[in-house]
């Protein structure tokens, strides 16, 4: 799995923006992040506990997350579900590698500061027309 997770971390580093959809009363709704980090073969992502994203999360975890890669037509697509996080080294890690977040969140302390692990279920790969699991 770590060199799956490896890959798909790759990508959206790349990408730089990459969108995370969660369910709404039943609707699909999207959003723009862009703090991902890679640890121990995992991936994960920040958002605030004060925003919509979060309630979502915690209320339904399935999620997709989709990018583009800037000027290509190269495209990733990954389903899964979002884990809370609570460790703190990991919180701050993710600071670490994201320094930006340190403009919302203080410290990995902060208590509005979340933490989603993806337990991935599958992703898909775009490059070059050609699409491809990468899970297997």
């Amino acid at each position: 799995m770590e060199n799956i997770m490896g890959k798909v971390y790759d990508f959206l580093q790349k990408c730089g923006v990459f969108y995370v959809l969660t369910l709404n009363g039943g609707r699909p709704e999207g959003r723009p992040f862009g703090a991902v980090m890679e640890a121990y073969g995992k991936l994960f992502f920040s958002t605030a506990k004060t925003k919509q994203v979060y309630k979502q999360l915690t209320h339904n975890p399935i999620i997709q997350i989709i990018a583009l890669k800037p000027n290509t037509r190269e495209w990733i697509r990954i389903n899964g579900e979002a884990i809370e996080c609570e460790d703190i080294i990991l919180k701050e890690k993710m600071l670490t590698e994201c320094p930006f977040l340190k403009k919302r969140f203080n410290s990995a302390c902060c208590e509005f500061f979340a933490l989603f692990e993806v337990s991935l279920q599958d992703a898909y790969i775009n490059i070059d027309n050609e699409f491809v699991k990468i899970n297997e």
